[in-house]
């Protein structure tokens, strides 16, 4: 199924990002976005997959069509203001685009912060942000420290530590710290693997852990049916449809923190925590909590930029358990496999390009 712009290689194609970014912006004009919007969320998307973050991308295309078609999430949605207390705002998402909101909640506490010197935005009721990083990535462009606490309302998909029932949804965290030249951006899920791992996986991409997902016996699987059930090689991957779960990362830790996320992006932004849930799960809705920190208004801005790269600086010196592979900062994978994947193209799995292929066809768009 080669084409313009890209070649098949063992199963996988490569595809330019232009190329691609052009099909997905395509078919989201065509299911009824904006070209504004389509082009955001297009944007965002192939981000994701540049940075290597693939869960985080073009595999998501199918599902977002289906549930704006299911109306789950809304095109051309504006973040409503719930409170406003000058240094912190409650926004309410409105089910929009996840691209779309998050980027209005993200630019609002950026335009305070960097007036005022700190900003807390309280995100609640957004269609899926997308990768959180990208976020951490904006605030740095304007030399802002940004940390994000992210969860999914009614979506338990992760095992607490110990437990083999779901009750933590992926909950993502993420942190950005702005240092010249040398930036660094923390962001993983709180899952020991994200769900949109295992959806890639199950399209025949890189394949999970063996200990990635718990089945209701307690005993550890790679297999992403565990998650989602039975299914074709391009159909819609439904999470919750299996019986298991996956786990939190970190053992204890990762499920403490998870936990947080919950508590902050969830409960205390009124948008909802994983659960209880009493009915099927409708698409994604995140709650984010996000704190702004400009150095510049704290008056350590040089101190802080000194010591902080002499330390990390120091901390990538440590010799390596492989001269081959130095150690490295958060970030510096993205930034790697950006440069490659632009240079080369885009990895998707066959059927991952099925599934898009599909849903082109289905809103009359070639790609």
């Amino acid at each position: 199924m080669s084409h313009a712009g890209a070649v098949t290689i063992d199963q996988v194609h490569l595809i330019s990002a232009d190329v691609l970014e052009a099909t997905v912006r395509a078919i989201f004009a065509a299911a009824g976005c904006g070209q504004e919007e389509a082009g955001l969320i297009a944007r965002e998307l192939v981000g994701a997959n540049l940075a290597g973050h693939d869960s985080h991308g073009v595999v998501r295309v199918p599902l977002y069509v289906d549930w704006m078609r299911e109306g789950w999430v809304r095109a051309g949605q504006q973040a409503e203001v719930v409170t406003d207390g000058g240094g912190f705002v409650v926004l309410d998402g409105r089910q929009g685009f996840g691209q779309t909101i998050a980027a209005q909640a993200v630019a609002l506490g950026i335009e305070r912060a960097a007036a005022n010197g700190t900003c807390i935005v309280a995100l609640r009721n957004s269609g899926h942000v997308g990768r959180v990083g990208a976020y951490a990535e904006t605030a740095l462009a304007a030399g802002l420290i940004s940390i994000h606490f992210v969860n999914v309302a009614k979506s338990p998909l992760v095992a607490p530590f110990g437990a083999v029932e779901r009750r933590f949804s992926t909950a993502p965290f993420a942190v950005g710290i702005p240092l010249p030249e040398r930036p660094v951006v923390l962001d993983f899920a709180t899952s020991l693997v994200a769900e949109g791992k295992v959806q890639v996986a199950s399209y025949g991409g890189r394949p999970l852990p063996p200990d990635a997902l718990i089945g209701p016996e307690g005993v550890p699987s790679g297999d992403p049916r565990l998650l989602y059930g039975d299914y074709g090689p391009t159909d819609l991957r439904h999470p919750g449809g299996g019986v298991g779960a996956i786990r939190a990362f970190g053992e204890h830790k990762g499920s403490g923190l998870a936990l947080m996320c919950e508590l902050l992006a969830g409960a205390f932004t009124g948008g909802g925590c994983a659960g209880p849930i009493d009915g099927p799960r409708k698409g994604i809705s995140n709650g984010m909590l996000s704190i702004y920190l400009s150095p510049a208004h704290f008056g350590t801005q040089a101190e802080f930029e000194r010591i902080a790269r002499d330390y990390l600086d120091w901390v990538l010196g440590a010799r390596p358990v492989d001269p081959a592979a130095p150690v490295l900062a958060p970030g510096d994978p993205e930034a790697a496999n950006r440069e490659e994947r632009l240079a080369k193209g885009i990895p998707l799995p066959v059927n991952t390009w099925g599934a898009i292929v599909r849903t082109a066809e289905g809103l009359g768009v070639t790609a």
